[in-house]
């Protein structure tokens, strides 16, 4: 692919903990109406996210969602398929289901659960979900996560299943088992480097490579609230295992042996420069991001872009419209 050319592109919701939350609304609905082949739902601090796609189904006609990342150790395998199925239900379309390990702090501190084994829960998971989305009778064979007896009453709706990974573990086991492997936050060196790791993976596993993806802040003639937004959100990444490195490789070791003092994150909202936002981001003028989006699908299939969403492009629908425009451009 060359550096012009765009890669495939869908949207990630932002779900932006600076703004409004019923703008996740607005976004899908944008994510919809410029074309763009499917939206990812993920879920934070605001919104559950079997509810909050229930409701994107009502607002839009027929853009396939996925759903998640959603962390192995907090739902099990009949939540999940029965989660599913109901939004495919109610919303007549093709959903799809992404899995994740997610955060100590998540998992322990928020949902009260065990974080044992995580991806020996993810791998099992996988196997238990496959069989239960086919609409097939759990089998109770895991040791960490097993769902026995349950066949779900709706259509089954085979969804397809995405693993977020980071780590070379991770990133292994959704190269042996995933339909889709999808990095988040990474700069570009470093989705060459895993999308290298997941082929090769994949090919000693005697299987197809999955699809690649990442998600990729992006604003298009964003303004100083866009990067700041950003910003925000790379606080707890900077000390996180395997983005401590990735930063620290990118030319930022100084502000990642601050962020591993544990400093208020407020002082370390402060070392974070618009350099550093801007490895893992794709903020600028239509053609600045256009490059940086291209510059990722050299090495991966796929680039979720999560839209800024400020005072000046409320949901991102500017930086969509935008990217849709640059996309219907390339391929005319």
């Amino acid at each position: 692919m060359t550096s012009t050319t765009l890669p495939e592109l869908t949207v990630a919701l932002g779900l932006w903990q600076d703004r409004p939350p019923g703008e996740a609304l607005v976004t899908a609905e944008a994510a919809e109406s410029s074309g763009f082949p499917e939206l990812w739902i993920g879920e934070m601090a605001t919104f559950d996210v079997f509810a909050l796609a229930a409701a994107i189904g009502q607002r839009t006609a027929s853009i396939p969602m996925t759903l998640g990342p959603l962390s192995v150790s907090v739902r099990d395998p009949m939540m999940l398929a029965m989660g599913v199925a109901s939004v495919a239900e109610l919303s007549d379309r093709e959903v799809r289901l992404a899995l994740g390990t997610s955060s100590p702090r998540v998992v322990e501190e928020w949902h009260g659960r065990e974080r044992r084994r995580p991806l020996k829960a993810m791998e099992e998971a996988l196997g238990e979900l496959r069989r239960l989305l086919a609409g097939e009778v759990g089998t109770g064979r895991g040791d960490l996560v097993r769902s026995t007896g349950y066949r779900l009453r709706l259509a089954a709706p085979n969804s397809p299943l995405t693993v977020a990974g980071f780590g070379p573990a991770a990133l292994a086991l959704g190269a042996a088992a995933a339909d889709r492997v999808v990095v988040s936050l990474p700069t570009v060196e470093a989705a060459a480097e895993m999308a290298t790791l997941v082929r090769a993976e994949a090919e000693a596993a005697g299987r197809r490579a999955p699809r690649i993806a990442t998600w990729t802040p992006a604003a298009v003639d964003g303004s100083r609230e866009a990067l700041d937004q950003v910003r925000r959100m790379l606080v707890g990444y900077l000390g996180a295992p395997g983005y401590a490195e990735m930063f620290a490789r990118a030319g930022f070791a100084d502000v990642v042996a601050f962020a591993r003092t544990r400093p208020h994150p407020r002082e370390l909202l402060g070392r974070i420069s618009d350099d550093l936002v801007s490895s893992v981001a794709a903020i600028g003028s239509a053609d600045e991001v256009s490059r940086r989006l291209a510059s990722y699908g050299e090495h991966v299939d796929e680039v979720a872009v999560l839209p800024s969403s400020t005072s000046s492009d409320p949901g991102g629908v500017a930086t969509l419209a935008a990217l849709a425009a640059r996309r219907e451009a390339a391929r005319s």
